[in-house]
């Protein structure tokens, strides 16, 4: 995933040269905190990791190049998404006087478990390239190409990418581990990522099912894979994340506010994504155009396509998931748009964009994290990215 400005439709800001100087109050707010955010995330990214590379390097000068790999894998860019809701869900108690660096190793951990998942999600979708790099396990199979090694090189790749994703696992757990929170507070924190941990397996293995059962897919269930794969791990449980870490207690108007505002927002960003998956510009995204459509991965908007189609345009959708060259899935994106599904995908984005937006009206949270999130709806929502 690219790095863009906010005007750019990105999560991840720059900052004007004079905070509060632009004519947009909202992108001020983003600018004055997220690139400290995002700043803080990386260097203790870096350091954490740097530490731990080194100590996997004294078992074996190989165990060194894995986590290496690994360590790279982390730090290849992104828009460091999670960690930012968590932020802001915490601010929204703490306000602004809270030390942050209290609570960054909690925040950075975020973006090794997101590591976890993209790695294995790549294993299991066969993709090429993730952020314009080749993913983890093909780059290990080229290195075993490369070494000449024996053996099948794509079952080495795989085998090692899954071993990536699950050191950055574990990782993810010690790192948190270094927060500077109250013992009985953490167990808190940790129930709200250990949820997010099942409910992102559950998601991913919904998704995985529905591109080995596409024609007895529903619109309601693959909306079920976007809450569950992507909504919950995203944004909900993030903002749940970051205000258990500021202590808040179960079952009060802000958990409340926090729980609608991140499904709306969690599930709108899916949808962006599903319009990314066949119309995104691989040069921003990172990945090639029309990956669902060469999986025949049963996304909200491919499903709605087959509900709207003509007999004409139906019999043509039937080939998504078989076709290989790129006029081909140029013709079939063009098919899902002319059904119309294109139109309601972006209407179910605004719908659920308005929603987000209704519960923040009133929830008890600080002014400055209430109009983040009100920008960072709108910025998640309408990426190219």
């Amino acid at each position: 995933m690219a790095n863009d400005a906010v005007a750019d439709s990105s999560l991840r800001v720059v900052a004007p040269a004079q905070p509060g100087t632009t004519d947009d109050p909202v992108r001020d707010v983003l600018a004055a905190f997220t690139n400290d955010l995002v700043n803080g995330v990386d260097e203790t990214l870096a350091a954490f990791l740097a530490t731990e590379v080194d100590s996997l390097a004294e078992i074996d000068a190989a165990m060194g190049g894995f986590a290496a790999t690994a360590r790279d894998c982390v730090l290849a860019g992104g828009k460091r998404v999670r960690p930012t809701f968590a932020y802001w869900g915490w601010r929204g108690l703490t306000g602004g006087d809270a030390p942050l660096p209290a609570v960054l190793p909690a925040l950075a951990a975020l973006e090794l478990l997101h590591t976890f998942a993209l790695v294995h999600d790549d294993v299991m979708d066969a993709s090429d390239t993730r952020r314009g790099r080749p993913t983890a396990h093909r780059a290990a199979a080229a290195r075993h190409r490369a070494a000449g090694h024996t053996g099948d090189p794509e079952r080495y790749g795989e085998a090692v990418a899954v071993l990536i994703g699950d050191l950055c696992l574990v990782w993810a757990d010690r790192l948190m581990a270094h927060a500077t929170v109250p013992p009985a507070r953490m167990l808190d924190v940790r129930r709200c990522y250990d949820q997010m941990r099942v409910e992102t397996v559950a998601g991913q293995f919904l998704d995985v099912l529905g591109e080995h059962d596409a024609a007895h897919w529903s619109v309601d269930r693959a909306l079920r894979v976007a809450r569950y794969k992507t909504a919950g791990y995203t944004v909900q449980r993030p903002l749940l994340f970051g205000a258990a870490l500021a202590g808040a207690e179960a079952d009060t108007p802000l958990i409340a506010a926090y729980t609608r505002y991140g499904l709306a927002v969690g599930e709108a960003f899916q949808l962006r994504d599903d319009l990314l998956g066949v119309y995104g510009d691989p040069a921003t995204t990172g990945k090639p155009a029309g990956d669902d459509l060469r999986t025949g991965k049963p996304t909200v908007l491919l499903t709605l396509a087959r509900q709207l189609a003509g007999p004409a345009q139906r019999r043509a959708l039937e080939r998504a998931g078989t076709v290989t060259e790129a006029r081909e899935v140029a013709r079939l994106a063009d098919v899902v748009r002319e059904t119309g599904a294109v139109t309601r995908v972006e209407r179910m984005i605004a719908d659920r964009v308005a929603e987000a937006q209704a519960a923040l009206d009133t929830a008890p949270i600080d002014g400055t994290a209430r109009t983040a999130l009100t920008g960072l709806a709108t910025a998640a929502t309408t990426r190219r990215a």
